[in-house]
């Protein structure tokens, strides 16, 4: 894992803890690696002297119930898509994917929208 992605990955591994109001310890105690052990993994991450595994980055992302591109998102922006795109169902994911491309790909379309949606963040009832 290069230090950028270890960077970011530490970030976001404190910032979704904290969201969810645990600790080192708690984070660690709740994915069953014992409050003490748990502490000292964790602890690692976010000081970025351990590089995350896959299988421990799947059950970091379970437990602290966000998608596991979240945690690896190299911006921002991508790490709030990500998580729009997860608060969705499945069946709405697709569109959403979809219109994100539309969006990607055209610059004209892109621009409308957010025009439409700058004030209050979404449509108005007669643009719905």
């Amino acid at each position: 894992m290069s230090e950028t992605l270890r960077s970011l990955f530490a970030a976001r591994l404190v910032q979704a803890r904290q969201l969810r109001g645990l600790s080192q310890r708690g984070l660690g105690d709740r994915m069953g690696l014992g409050k003490e052990k748990g502490s000292t993994r964790i602890n690692r991450y976010e000081q970025q002297a351990s590089a995350v595994g896959f299988d421990s980055l799947d059950q970091l992302a379970k437990t602290l119930e966000v998608p596991a591109a979240y945690l690896l998102a190299e911006t921002p922006e991508m790490a709030d898509a990500i998580l729009a795109i997860a608060q969705v169902d499945q069946a709405q994911q697709a569109d959403v994917t979809l219109l994100l491309k539309a969006l990607g790909s055209d610059p004209a379309l892109l621009a409308r929208l957010l025009a439409l949606v700058s004030n209050t963040g979404k449509l108005s009832p007669a643009e719905e």
